[in-house]
């Protein structure tokens, strides 16, 4: 694991995904939405990263998480609250 860095969401922009909040059980805070990631951005304060899926919603992601990703999936865990940040990658027909 490694802490979250921008260019790890570059990839992410634009593609449709399944996101979702779990707890440290791994048990849903929230069901799986599918979204598209319309961007990705350190907030002003430089203290949380911000994933957009359209120009006002966004969730904010502490950037002292730690970040976990694979082909088509992106993780971050903050032990300080337990939650796990969970974003799919919708795999189309040529994965």
């Amino acid at each position: 694991m490694e802490h979250i860095n921008l260019e790890g969401l570059q990839s992410l922009v634009s593609a449709k995904a399944r996101v979702a909040i779990l707890d440290d059980d791994g048990q849903d805070k929230a069901p799986f939405v599918t979204k598209t990631i319309d961007k990705v951005e350190i907030c002003p304060d430089m203290t949380h990263l911000r994933i957009y899926f359209d120009q006002l919603n966004f969730f904010a992601v502490p950037l002292t998480c730690n970040m976990a990703r694979n082909k088509n999936e992106w993780s971050a865990f903050d032990v300080n609250t337990g939650l796990q940040y969970v974003i799919r990658r919708e795999s189309d027909q040529n994965d």
